[in-house]
């Protein structure tokens, strides 16, 4: 599906000067400090608490219990269903895998998707240093086109393959999550898609600790790409996944002829948005796509938060962190 070309935004931290960058940077931190210590005062498990590892104390079954949590020592001596709840670890460790392809780039609301990724991954870092927890991340951007011996004769073909890796490794304090933040922030968009499968199963190999796993992209990438991946994570770690989203991508407004170019081909089209039924079509086709991924992510059992360039990023994690809380108390106490 070909997408608008990029609008200015009023945040472009990976396009600034270094000075800017630092700016932006520490103006954001401030922000999320604000609204998220306001906000979620008091909350240790992180954006998406898991149920932890070490054992804790026994309680009757209720429907919808996790069957592999049964204490049947317990359930034995009472001779009734009981299963064991966990406590979390004092020290949570949680890996970002950021998609920085080149659909990223590109924004028709208040922000780049590329700013709202930067913002989400601030967000997420705060929340989990502050309680003196590990973090660590995987970044992909998009996969360079390789030139033949000379120059191109024509224009380059679209980039393939599997992008470019970045591992930055998981530690704990303030300074290692802005070091983290910086390499997300300066990571330069190349043209092409990152191989999100790749990325994903980045964070499966080597084995890890416990903890939470969180994915932010746009998931425009083919479901079957990143669907067993994300599968596979879900069996060891709590997973996340955040999809960021532009209005335009969802449906088109009558404009007349609207010129688009593919941000990962720079393949460029024109296309009559005064055509009712053609609007009504690429809103039927961004529907089922978007519908394809939520199905996709619950599949794999992974939290799913959606954030949109064209809302308050920040206030949509806030109800997101109080809506699983509640969820969560509600299943476990009697």
């Amino acid at each position: 599906m070909a997408r608008a070309a990029a609008v200015t935004s009023p945040v472009r931290p990976a396009d600034a000067g270094g000075e800017r960058t630092e700016a932006v940077l520490s103006r954001l931190q401030l922000l999320v400090t604000r609204k998220l210590d306001g906000l979620l005062q008091g909350d240790y498990a992180g954006l998406l608490p898991g149920p932890g590892s070490e054992a804790g104390e026994s309680r009757e079954y209720r429907p919808g219990d996790d069957v592999r949590r049964m204490d049947w020592p317990v359930t034995a001596r009472t001779t009734t269903p009981h299963v064991r709840r966990t406590v979390a670890d004092r020290e949570l460790e949680t890996w970002l895998a950021v998609d920085l392809s080149a659909s990223l780039d590109f924004g028709t609301g208040r922000w780049l998707k590329r700013d709202v990724v930067v913002a989400a991954t601030a967000a997420l870092t705060h929340l989990t240093v502050r309680g003196g927890n590990r973090i660590g991340a995987v970044i992909g951007t998009g996969a360079e086109p390789v030139a033949p011996a000379g120059r191109w004769r024509s224009a380059p073909p679209p980039p393939t393959g599997p992008g470019v890796l970045t591992r930055v490794p998981a530690r704990s304090g303030r300074r290692e999550a802005q070091a983290l933040l910086r390499a997300v922030a300066y990571t330069p968009v190349r043209p092409g898609r990152s191989d999100l499968g790749a990325l994903v199963d980045l964070l499966n190999r080597p084995p890890r600790r416990r903890g939470l796993a969180v994915v932010v992209s746009d998931f425009l990438a083919p479901p079957q790409q990143w669907g067993r991946p994300l599968r596979k994570l879900r069996v060891r770690h709590d997973v996340l996944a955040i999809e960021v989203v532009d209005p335009r991508e969802l449906e088109l407004p009558d404009v007349g002829v609207l010129p688009v170019v593919d941000p990962e081909t720079g393949e460029l089209h024109e296309v009559q948005t005064a055509d009712p039924r053609l609007r009504r079509r690429y809103a039927e086709a961004a529907a089922a796509q978007r519908e394809a991924i939520a199905t996709e992510l619950r599949a794999a059992g992974a939290g799913h938060l959606r954030l949109r360039t064209d809302r308050d990023w920040l206030l949509d994690m806030v109800r997101f962190v109080a809506a699983q809380r509640h969820a969560r108390t509600r299943g476990t106490t009697r």
